[in-house]
């Protein structure tokens, strides 16, 4: 156990076991083959080798179970692999209902981090113990990575969409964060740390922080600010999609599409909103590219996530 609480080879969080495993069967697995193929090989070379006594009379011309055996076998094998290597791929991308919700934003070279309540950390993530945490996550200039060998996890950040990923730490420690995509000259110093407590000490933490508005609080402001209310809204007398009660939902294209409303979705409408529009309502929004940085979308999604009400998203035309 080194001084961050990592060891060499225990994973620290809950899918991180099951990462081991599957490594470590396929790992047997390519051994055992490769064993049994080198082992083919040398027992052939001595066999049949110059000036041997084996027996060359009658060779087999065809020996169908032999080549039903070597072809079936490795296929179902690595069949078997793929199946359970996708099972468990896709359990990274589905965070459980509970997980509490962190906001990352990568830029050269550090990692800036948002809690719900409005505490920052940078190069730092504090999380409780036993608790899904999943990450929201961009990018403000080139393609980074998010990677956390005791947790078993990397994703790709990118610029333009938001990518996420969720763990539950399973015990106490300091875990060391890297990037793991080359994102430029500094990029060997881009790293920082998970700090994983027990609840109670963790819940402390994150009351100490600064005094500030909450994310989606803040939110609320620039949806004011920039004018959002004034279509948005059920009162308002601009034919628009109503925002309350949107995110998670199924929204109607005009081409006839539809999809589900989450954060890269609602980005996209807000920085490109001739890219997808919403069907029975005209093309009238204007694009905020260029008036938004990155944490204010950020907010903004987080309150429009927080938003609760009756008004339905629209059905189609």
């Amino acid at each position: 156990m080194n001084p961050n609480g990592e060891g060499l080879f225990s994973a620290a969080s809950s899918l991180g076991h099951t990462v081991d495993v599957l490594f470590l069967s396929v790992l047997a697995v390519t051994t055992v083959v490769a064993a049994a193929v080198a082992g083919a090989i040398l027992y052939f070379c001595i066999r049949y080798r110059h000036g041997s006594k084996a027996d060359r009379s009658n060779p087999p011309s065809r020996a169908r179970w032999i080549e039903i055996t070597w072809t079936a076998t490795p296929l179902a094998i690595f069949l078997g692999l793929f199946i359970w290597s996708s099972i468990v791929f896709s359990r990274f991308y589905r965070p459980p209902e509970n997980a509490l919700r962190v906001h990352v934003l990568a830029r050269q070279w550090m990692w800036k981090v948002e809690h719900d309540n409005g505490r920052r950390e940078i190069d730092e993530l504090h999380v409780p113990v036993g608790q899904p945490v999943e990450l929201i996550m961009t990018s403000q200039d080139v393609i980074h990575s998010f990677f956390v060998p005791a947790f078993r996890v990397k994703q790709d950040v990118l610029p333009g969409r938001y990518t996420s990923l969720w763990f539950n730490a399973t015990r106490a420690g300091r875990f060391n964060l890297f990037c793991a995509e080359y994102c430029g000259t500094d990029h060997a110093s881009m790293k920082g740390a998970i700090v994983a407590m027990p609840p109670a000490e963790y819940a402390r933490w994150l009351a100490k922080g600064p005094q500030r508005d909450d994310l989606a609080s803040r939110g609320f402001t620039i949806y004011r600010r920039a004018g959002c209310s004034g279509c948005h809204e059920a009162a308002s007398t601009v034919h628009a999609p109503p925002l309350a009660g949107l995110y998670g939902r199924q929204v109607y294209l005009s081409d006839g599409t539809t999809l589900t409303a989450d954060d890269t979705y609602l980005r996209d409408s807000i920085l490109l909103p001739e890219k997808q529009i919403v069907a029975g309502y005209a093309s009238i929004m204007p694009s905020f590219k260029g008036q938004l940085d990155e944490d204010e979308l950020m907010a903004l999604l987080a309150y429009i996530r927080s938003s609760e009400g009756d008004n339905p998203v629209s059905t189609g035309p």
